[in-house]
């Protein structure tokens, strides 16, 4: 079975679903890269959480918690990532 490619601009199309939840999470912001080994090590999404007095800080999900990339959707394992939330 051969490897499935996605271009950035498809990526960033998909939506990203928890799969603990079955919640929206939203659409990638970003993507962390380690150009030195060329490998995306996590990719960002926009923290829902706005208030007041509140810090809008991304949300980061490490590329070993994608359970699977789809054709319109990324699924990730939610549950297992620690939130460093301060």
């Amino acid at each position: 079975m051969g490897e499935s490619l996605h271009s950035l601009n498809s990526i960033k199309t998909m939506e990203v679903i928890d799969i603990t939840t079955g919640s929206k999470m939203g659409f990638i912001k970003d993507l962390v890269v380690d150009c030195t080994n060329y490998r995306v090590i996590s990719i960002l999404l926009p923290n829902q959480k706005m208030g007041w007095f509140s810090k809008k800080n991304d949300i980061e999900i490490p590329w070993e918690q994608i359970s699977k990339v789809g054709l319109d959707v990324i699924l990730v394992d939610y549950k297992n990532i620690s939130n460093n939330e301060d």
